[in-house]
């Protein structure tokens, strides 16, 4: 054998993946363009009906072309299994139970609602009803893999997401159970056999909860004590392949047991360090997916019911979107988040796929309904980023950020000018408002902004080195200017621009490390706290605390080492800052 005939087709493949991982990753960062859109577009060109489609008239295409697609589907697999496990990293049991009310209420009328209408639409279109409620569950799921990474899960629209998502991924065996329980050859054994997967899922799932409680922290606390990755990583990988095999053992899905491996080891001590761990194989397990997403589209499929499809992809997106934010709304949500969140959660999911599958395979719709409703699945999944774009753009005018002047009427409040409105500035803010002292924030990122002012910041846009932005922000009496911003260069430059406006207002500026502080204090800061120091100090008071010592003696003792560390990097600035004599051989 030679030629492509002597290569395995799983280290072909593996070579294109990889390869494609090392393009798209760098290329679309560099754009700050999420990678989703270009794994999608790889799969496309490389699979069975892109330049697959050449590999008899062109060997050599074989060497960069997937032609086997079913070939990636069990390491897709793996990947949303991946997905799940880390998800569950970022959870906890309290914070599951809080959102409890958004799991089983929202999520279940999410999926329920949307369903029934899709359903009732697709009826009408002359589908018959058993296939259209399979088609309308189907297309009712949103994308897990897609959605969270986007959203993530602290904001608003990620808190509104993942509740829905997460009765999405409950709900899987369920719907699949009663599709094989509507197949026209189906008996009385399918609902028996439902009820049998239920008990032995909950059984299972009660002894995974005990069992990981007590064996969890010893296994990785003595994968800790070996301080070999290898073993982290091998114990990390033996928890989530088993508990979704123990899972997928009774018929639930694996994706189950993955989600409730991460709790489990999101309650331990160790869950960052498997976080760090597995990150990278949960990115490229993901681009797999993704792949395998863009080699389904068939672009002549698409090209030859081209206005069919648009159609139905902006029937579905539309439908979903608007029942999702009339929910969100009905549930007590702000406008703003509703709209984001229902049309972020527009798009088909990875989980429709299965879906169809499962109803081709209960001879509930017929292979090529089954085939144009992949093609829709996928070209959501693809435009799932442009949605979360559009989502935040609609948002943003369904609920404009309010006015400074209807946030606060008093408009001449001397006010303390916080500079950066990212995390620092924004906690920042926080403080000042709980001690009742005004403030008003400023950052050149329109779309930091914008959503800061949504959620009741008190912020504008501006460029604060401007001598206007200055006079706007009321630097004539601002009682201080705290600088949160990360550049250095631009930092001292403002300061001392601020300096010489006004000599004796409080500078109070972030510096990176003493180096820098002492080059603010130069500038013209009254105070600059290197993030090196605070760190150091807040990791030697947590360490005290610990080991006995009492809160009053450790409190002092960090304000006076505080103290001592700031005179030392004043006076450091103050001697860079005095002009050098000059000599030289003819004076002496």
């Amino acid at each position: 054998m030679h030629g492509a005939e002597a290569i395995s087709p799983i280290m072909k493949d593996a070579l294109v993946i990889l390869g494609a991982a090392g393009i798209v990753i760098p290329l679309f960062a560099r754009f700050r363009v999420t990678p989703i859109i270009g794994f999608i577009l790889i799969g496309l060109l490389v699979g069975p009906y892109g330049l697959g489609r050449m590999v008899i008239e062109h060997e050599w295409l074989s060497y960069v072309t997937i032609t086997d697609q079913e070939r990636l589907e069990p390491f897709a697999e793996f990947g949303i299994i991946l997905l799940l496990f880390a998800i569950g990293l970022e959870l906890s049991f309290k914070r599951l139970w809080q959102l409890r009310r958004l799991v089983f209420g929202l999520g279940a009328l999410e999926l329920l609602v949307i369903g029934s209408l899709m359903a009732a639409i697709l009826s009408m279109m002359g589908q018959y009803w058993t296939g259209a409620l399979a088609l309308g569950l189907a297309l009712a799921f949103s994308s897990t893999a897609l959605v969270l990474p986007i959203s993530g899960t602290n904001t608003p629209v990620g808190r509104a997401a993942l509740s829905m998502l997460l009765f999405e991924d409950i709900m899987i065996v369920p719907v699949i159970f009663l599709l094989g329980a509507l197949a026209p050859f189906a008996q009385e054994e399918g609902a028996v056999s439902l009820m049998d997967t239920l008990w032995q899922g909950l059984l299972v799932v009660f002894v995974m909860m005990v069992a990981g409680r007590l064996l969890l922290p010893r296994l990785f606390a003595q994968a800790a004590r070996t301080k070999s990755p290898e073993l982290f990583l091998a114990a990390s990988l033996l928890v989530v392949i088993g508990a979704s095999l123990a899972t997928a053992f009774v018929g639930l899905s694996p994706i189950v047991g993955a989600l409730i491996a991460g709790l489990l080891i999101a309650e331990t001590e160790y869950h960052t360090e498997v976080e760090g761990i597995m990150e990278p194989f949960k990115g490229l397990a993901l681009g797999i997916f993704l792949i395998t997403v863009g080699m389904s589209i068939d672009l002549a499929t698409i090209w030859n019911n081209l206005w069919l499809i648009l159609g139905a992809v902006v029937g579905v997106l539309t439908l979903k979107a608007v029942v999702t934010g009339v929910l969100l709304r009905l549930m007590g949500a702000r406008r703003s988040t509703a709209t984001e969140t229902g049309i972020l959660m527009a798009s088909p999911s990875e989980t429709t796929l299965i879906v169809l599958a499962a109803a081709t395979n209960a001879l509930l719709i017929q292979p090529g309904t089954a085939q144009f409703w992949q093609i829709v699945t996928a070209i959501g999944l693809t435009i799932t980023p442009l949605l979360a774009l559009l989502g935040r753009h609609v948002a943003g005018r369904v609920e404009p950020a309010p006015s400074l002047e209807e946030m606060d009427g008093d408009s001449g409040t001397p006010r303390v000018i916080i500079v950066g409105f990212g995390r620092v500035g924004r906690l920042v803010a926080q403080m000042l408002d709980m001690h009742g002292k005004a403030y008003v924030g400023v950052d050149a990122d329109a779309d930091l902004i914008e959503r800061a002012r949504r959620e009741g910041y008190y912020a504008i846009y501006g460029n604060a080195m401007r001598s206007d932005a200055l006079d706007r922000l009321g630097i004539d009496n601002a009682p201080a200017v705290i600088l949160t911003m990360d550049e250095h260069v631009l930092a001292q430059r403002l300061v001392k621009k601020l300096r010489a406006a006004r000599p004796d207002m409080p500078i109070i500026a972030r510096a990176r490390d003493s180096f820098h502080a002492a080059e603010l204090y130069k500038s013209g800061a009254s105070t600059a706290v290197p993030e090196t120091l605070e760190s150091s100090l807040q990791l030697s008071e947590a360490a005290l605390v610990d080991l006995g010592v009492a809160m009053g003696p450790v409190i002092a003792s960090i304000h006076e080492k505080r103290d001592e560390f700031r005179e030392q990097i004043r006076e450091e600035g103050a001697l860079e800052s005095k002009p050098k004599l000059r000599t030289s051989t003819a004076e002496s």
